[in-house]
């Protein structure tokens, strides 16, 4: 029973007042909650450091006033970022009554990039990237080459060291910024090269006439990026290992309202579609107004000439679908206010830029294809024969849909469900084999796990997409997922928001998840974008002396194991090609139990590399895929013959 005369009891709780009611003053809002500003504190968010302050040197190179970006990993893990633009002013700012290098290094919001003069477009967070970067940094030292003058102040954890001091004088202009990530905020502080390299590629492709430089002095790697065709450099990039029908892209770049439109695509003789889009630089992974802007003007403009042409006959008409199959397409925008659905920026939302692009690229495409004729009639022709393919396919679907389940009736019979019912709680294991199926069944928590064995290797679908729902264990995955396929997908009904990929550590094993990442990657893409896909790691070796027992996954961690177990005696060490060779017990302790298993989370992050890489290992042709497999044969171990 509770006290009654105004004295809380002693396990009440405490009394919520204003005293309660915290305030963060400053950057150290971003120290205390660094995910809020940087997405996570993990190597992807140490990365995104790198990018807020290249994203600087990009305003000044989307403004004009900067063609030379150098980007730097040093020895000791501070990384410099230097532009060759006009440089951040230095005066006092009338506001803050400090300077405006020091207010853009310590102030959130605060920037050129709200509505003034400074930039018409721009990328990154928006006014908040350099200030993140100070705050979280142990030491951050920025150097300004302006009006003759070369400027500099240094800062630690986002606290200036003094005021600006000058150094002396300059011919040229420009920001430097070296930085030191903070080592209590983030797990580690190793710098991926070829990761920001990806990015750093992008944003070259993404902005033609600048150069961006590159160089890791840990490793001695370096690389320059530099692409005077803009996006349509990218096309031939995405599809140097494809068989075009038209030699050079189709390329578009116009100014239309304020905002600029730039866009090139090139149809190749495979069956899938491959669209990026961005905005102010920011990969738009769900798309948005400027790429519907586009598909629509593709689909009118090419409607409109196949018909004047006499191409198609009165009745007939190409849909949407038809003009994309076989499509790389790249639109780029560049706007001054954009708004972006969603934290993650996935989705651009205004709705004037899908009229402005579809005007800009039809006014352009309508003229391109009267000055190529021959080249129309080619894509036309192709287009054509995906309209009566889309037929044919549709009609083999209704009559796929009577036989099974893709509707979302019967589950298959080889599913093993579980009891939970909310997908949210919900996992679905796709296994290789009845083998390592039935181990799965047997050792599965049933209350959340599903198992879904998978018979041989799956259709590569990258090849045959028209093939696709005739393939019996691409049936069954759909169904056991219930989320249907193609323009009926919904992802409401998935059943399972864990869907897990588990194959054998050995080359089949591999082969065959490359199989089902293809399907999700090319069909189901939302499952990787809405972070629902994961891959499995179940262990390579059991090494154990007496009662000592480690499972290991990795090479390098059964060396050091080995070595660490050198004066036991007698060390066994097995080697587990399957799945099916571990009893349900063991497949429990190391890859199904929540507590103890390692999973990979399968993600875009980015989306060009992924595409690249995703058509040199399934594609069509053959000779990227023997080079590659020559490249790197020498550093593949475990072979399995």
């Amino acid at each position: 029973m509770s006290q009654t005369n105004g004295t809380p009891a002693a396990d009440q709780p405490h009394r919520y007042t204003a005293a309660d009611i915290e305030v963060l003053d400053g950057l150290e809002a971003v120290r205390r909650r660094p995910g809020m500003y940087i997405g996570s504190t993990d190597q992807r968010g140490l990365h995104h450091l790198v990018y807020e302050i290249v994203y600087n040197s990009i305003d000044e190179a989307m403004a004009g006033w900067c063609d030379r970006i150098e980007v730097t990993i040093l020895k000791n893990c501070h990384v410099k970022v230097t532009d060759n633009g006009r440089g951040i002013p230095v005066e006092v700012h009338p506001a803050t009554k400090r300077s405006a290098l020091e207010t853009v290094l310590t102030y959130l919001h605060a920037g050129a990039k709200f509505g003034g003069q400074g930039y018409r477009v721009s990328s990154g967070l928006h006014g908040v990237g350099a200030s993140v970067v100070n705050a979280l940094s142990t030491w951050l030292k920025a150097e300004v080459r302006r009006d003759g003058k070369v400027y500099q102040q240094e800062y630690r954890h986002g606290v200036p060291q003094g005021n600006i001091v000058t150094l002396g004088t300059s011919t040229e202009n420009g920001t430097t910024i070296i930085f030191e990530a903070d080592r209590h905020i983030f797990n580690s502080c190793e710098y991926d090269f070829n990761t920001i390299a990806e990015r750093l590629r992008e944003l070259a492709y993404l902005n033609k006439g600048a150069e961006i430089y590159f160089k890791d002095e840990r490793t001695d790697q370096e690389k320059t990026f530099y692409f005077d065709g803009g996006v349509a450099s990218l096309i031939r990039f995405l599809n140097k290992q494809r068989q075009v029908i038209h030699d050079q892209p189709i390329y578009i770049s116009k100014q239309l309202n304020g905002v600029g439109v730039e866009v090139a695509f090139q149809y190749h003789d495979d069956q899938v579609e491959t669209s990026l889009s961005f905005a102010n630089c920011v990969n738009t992974i769900d798309g948005g107004t400027h790429l519907s802007g586009f598909r629509a003007a593709l689909t009118r403009v090419l409607n409109d000439f196949a018909q004047k042409n006499k191409l198609l006959k009165n009745d007939e008409h190409l849909l949407g679908e038809d003009v994309r199959i076989g499509l790389t397409s790249v639109v780029n925008v560049k706007l001054a206010e954009p708004q972006f659905e969603g934290q993650t920026k996935g989705k651009l939302g205004n709705q004037e830029v899908k009229s402005i692009v579809e005007t800009a690229v039809a006014d352009e495409l309508a003229i391109y294809l009267e000055r190529h004729p021959d080249e129309t009639r080619t894509i036309v022709d192709k287009c054509y024969t995906s309209a009566k393919a889309r037929e044919a396919a549709r009609k083999a679907r209704d009559l796929v849909l009577k036989k099974s389940s893709l509707d979302g009736g019967t589950l298959p019979g080889k599913l093993a469900g579980c009891s939970e019912r909310n997908p949210i709680n919900c996992e679905i294991f796709v296994v290789e084999g009845d083998s390592a199926g039935g181990s799965a069944k047997q050792g599965r928590d049933r209350r959340f796990q599903a198992i879904l064995p998978l018979k041989g290797k799956i259709l590569n679908v990258q090849k045959s997409p028209e093939k696709m729902l005739e393939h019996e264990e691409i049936r069954i995955l759909v169904t056991a997922l219930g989320t249907n396929i193609g323009e009926e997908l919904d992802i409401n009904r998935l059943r399972y928001h864990k869907v897990i990929i588990m194959t054998d550590a050995d080359v089949d094993g591999a082969h065959i998840r490359a199989l089902i990442l293809t399907f999700f990657f090319n069909h189901m893409r939302i499952l990787l974008d809405q972070g629902h896909l994961y891959i499995a790691q179940p262990p390579l070796y059991r090494i154990s002396s007496g009662d000592n027992l480690h499972w290991v996954y990795s090479e390098e961690e059964k060396d050091k194991v080995l070595r660490q177990m050198a004066h036991s005696k007698k060390v066994e060490v097995q080697r587990y090609k399957g799945l099916g060779e571990m009893s349900p017990q063991q497949l429990w302790d190391t890859t199904l139990n929540p507590e103890t298993r390692t999973l990979l989370k399968v993600n875009v992050g980015d989306a060009i590399a992924a595409e690249a890489v995703f058509q040199m290992l399934m594609g069509s042709e053959v000779q990227p895929r023997k080079e590659f497999i020559q490249a790197y044969a020498s550093s593949v171990r475990n072979l399995d013959v």
